[in-house]
Parts: C-alpha cells; sequence; structure tokens
C-alpha cells in the first residue's frame, strides 16, 4: 500500500504516521528523516541540503525529490511506504506521480487528517517543553503538569517554543493553507483522497483511519 499523509501542523501526522507504518507493515519516510539520515551520511544531496539550510534557505523541491527517491527505492519500500511531509506541494505531487510511473506503480490514497484551526491553534500553542530533556512534553490542557512550569519528570523548568506561539502557529497554517492543501484538491481530482477527523485520541483517530484505508483500497 502506498500512501501519502496530509494535514496541518499539529494534526498529529508524525504520531499517525508511526502507528498506521506499523500496523500496515511498511515504512514511514518522513522529510524530516530523510533530511537527517542524508545530512548524518554525508550523501551529496545531503550535503546540498544543508548548505540551504545553513543559509537559512528552504531546500529545493528537487533535492527533496531526488531523497524521497532514494528512499523509496530502498528493499524495504518493495512493497509499500507511508510518505510524511512529502509532497509539500503541487510541483512535488506532479514529480512523485512522475517517479511512480515510470516504476509501473501508483499511489493508493491520500490520507487527509481534519482538524479545525483554533484546535491546531491550542495544541501547539499550549504545548510546554522541558529545558532540561525536549522530549519531556506537558500541555496547558491536554497534559497538565503536577507543579504548574515545573516537569514532573525531571523537576527541569517548562517553557513555551518560540515556534509554538499562536502568532507563529497561524502564520505555519497560512503557509500550508497556501502551499500544500492544494495538493489535496490534485489527489482528490484522481479519486485518491479520503478525509477523516482527527479529533479524538490517538488510538481513535489511529482505528479511523485503518477504517476509512480500507474501505478505500480493500487489503493490499
Amino acid at each position: 500500500m502506498r500512501i501519502v499523509l496530509v494535514g496541518p501542523p499539529g494534526a498529529g501526522k508524525g504520531t499517525q504516521a508511526a502507528f498506521l507504518a506499523k500496523n500496515l507493515g511498511i515504512p514511514h519516510i518522513s522529510t524530516g528523516d530523510l533530511f537527517r539520515a542524508n545530512i548524518s551520511q554525508g550523501t551529496e544531496l545531503g550535503k546540498q541540503a544543508k548548505a540551504y539550510m545553513d543559509a537559512g534557505k528552504l531546500v529545493p523541491d528537487e533535492v527533496t525529490i531526488g531523497m524521497a527517491k532514494d528512499r523509496m527505492e530502498q528493499p524495504d519500500a518493495a512493497n509499500g511506504f507511508l510518505l510524511d511531509g512529502f509532497p509539500r506541494n503541487v510541483s512535488q505531487a506532479e514529480a512523485l506521480d512522475e517517479m511512480l510511473k515510470a516504476e509501473g506503480m501508483k499511489l493508493d490514497a491520500v490520507l487527509d487528517l481534519e482538524v479545525p484551526e483554533d484546535e491546531v491553534v491550542k495544541r501547539i500553542a499550549g504545548r510546554r517543553i522541558c529545558r532540561n530533556d525536549s522530549s519531556h512534553v506537558f500541555h496547558v490542557t491536554y497534559k497538565q503538569p503536577k507543579k504548574e512550569g515545573v516537569c514532573d519528570v525531571c523537576g527541569g523548568e517548562l517553557y513555551q517554543r518560540d515556534d509554538d506561539s499562536e502568532e507563529t502557529v497561524r502564520t505555519r497554517l497560512e503557509v500550508y493553507h497556501t502551499q500544500t492543501e492544494p495538493i489535496i484538491d490534485y489527489y482528490a481530482a484522481q479519486g485518491l483522497v479520503v478525509t477523516i477527523s482527527a479529533l479524538g485520541k490517538v488510538e481513535e483517530v489511529t482505528g479511523r483511519a485503518m477504517e476509512a484505508l480500507k474501505s478505500k483500497v480493500g487489503d493490499k
């Protein structure tokens, strides 16, 4: 099964991708992981990406597409994959179609995680991170620490990251609406899109997604 996962920041794409990939027995391929792997391994594409990132510039589509192509050609992706964060715009979606067509393959489904904008802002702007260990994450509404501003795990100070502020979140949403959301219409024209609500507990959303995918493409 070849799936693209789409949704706004704060929709829980990374969390859902990990669960879905495990349940479906296919690799989870995320843009962030691609960049980190290529940069740490010193690949030619990684060097190019790092040069752009160090200069504070966006990595060009052709570099991201090259990384994705290399990853999708790995043996563990022979029977399918779940793409998270790629494609991020219509140009990348078109390039992905061409890549798959050249290999005699095509996408099976595009899973659209739908979350109201106010909920996205609430989810992200409410996050608080431990200064001692960024893996210790709390939330002012959904996962409150026992003592306000203090990490339950190590006693470190909890803070809000600059890119989690409401203003920054709304800017990120605008970028999503402008650049990434159009791929939903692009894929809908191919009859590939299935939309589910990403509200509720993680396992509820995963169950909803699995049912939607099975009803869309069967047991591939």
